[in-house]
């Protein structure tokens, strides 16, 4: 009996459920570190990790995970480049922005894809769900405003990150529609794709060879944690793929909400970062702002679903 019949569905979800929170809280506090203490460069951390995630999914194909569907590169190309601005932009942020701002503004990707689907895909949201983008954006300003580690540059690659990120998911969201694929079938195009775009890139912005280029004179404990954050990226993206499948959206959402506390809690342990009154109050805004959003937007889709159910 292999460790899947070992497990039983019960303990595969668990296992799933603990390797996404792991990896999803060590994926941030290990390129934070990474950035901080060794000072790799971030556009070619980013790359590795596209090689990474790339190389994982072949596996799991050869592994008979998912089957890959044929897809036309034209399809896939805008969103290789807006997957490749959203994951430079954030890790930016990551850089740049103590761990309470990064994942804070992270939060406002909310507000912004409801603009981005109301203006221009004519979708409509109830009252209930635009109030709660309030205490969101609220709660991400007293944040920002009162962070000591405050700068504009962080701020800027902050808002980029948001930007590009939005458009990003409202993107996938499209193209899983119109191409009936899945996430993983998706990135499996998008990654190898990403890492070509890159590749050709990161020769402007960073150097390659010699002090702080990606075949530069690391040490082995430098190799070895970017080599580790690899590995986690991939993780991540597979265990996402992994919960979406095997849970509801009340686990989903409540599992995220979860890890963004515990996130936040090892950046303040771990980094030092100072916290004032405000701060925090900014955060319990936040925070209460993506729980009553979730929780509005699941009453919403059941109560459609019962009305569907209702039908003759």
């Amino acid at each position: 009996m292999g460790l899947s019949g070992a497990l039983g569905p019960h303990g595969r979800l668990l296992l799933g459920l603990l390797v996404n929170l792991l990896s999803s809280i060590c994926i941030v506090l290990l390129n934070k570190w990474i950035y901080v203490e060794i000072g790799f460069p971030n556009m070619s951390l980013t790359l590795l990790h596209f090689l990474s995630t790339g190389l994982g999914l072949s596996i799991c194909r050869r592994l008979h995970i998912f089957s890959p569907k044929s897809l036309r590169a034209a399809h896939i190309l805008p969103l290789a480049l807006s997957f490749c601005g959203f994951v430079v932009f954030t890790n930016l942020s990551l850089h740049n922005n103590s761990i309470g701002t990064y994942q804070l503004a992270k939060a406002m990707t909310t507000p912004v894809i409801i603009a981005i689907q109301t203006v221009c895909y004519k979708k409509t949201f109830s009252s209930r769900i635009k109030l709660t983008l309030i205490p969101i954006t609220l709660g991400v300003v007293l944040n920002s405003y009162f962070d000591v580690k405050f700068n504009f540059l962080g701020l800027l690659f902050a808002t980029l990150g948001v930007l590009v990120t939005s458009v990003y998911q409202v993107w996938v969201g499209a193209k899983q529609h119109e191409l009936q694929v899945n996430s993983m079938q998706l990135l499996y195009y998008q990654a190898p794709m990403s890492s070509a775009i890159l590749m050709f890139i990161v020769p402007f912005f960073e150097p390659v060879t010699g002090e702080g280029g990606i075949f530069g004179n690391w040490s082995g404990t430098a190799l070895m944690m970017v080599l580790l954050s690899g590995i986690i990226a991939f993780l991540v993206n597979l265990s996402i793929y992994w919960i979406i499948g095997n849970t509801s959206p009340v686990t989903y959402n409540m599992f995220g909400h979860f890890k963004f506390c515990i996130t936040l809690l090892g950046g303040y342990i771990l980094f030092k970062d100072p916290i004032s009154l405000n701060q925090g109050l900014g955060i319990l805004c936040t925070l209460c702002g993506i729980l009553l959003y979730t929780h509005f937007k699941l009453s919403e889709q059941e109560e459609g679903q019962n009305k569907l159910a209702q039908r003759p």
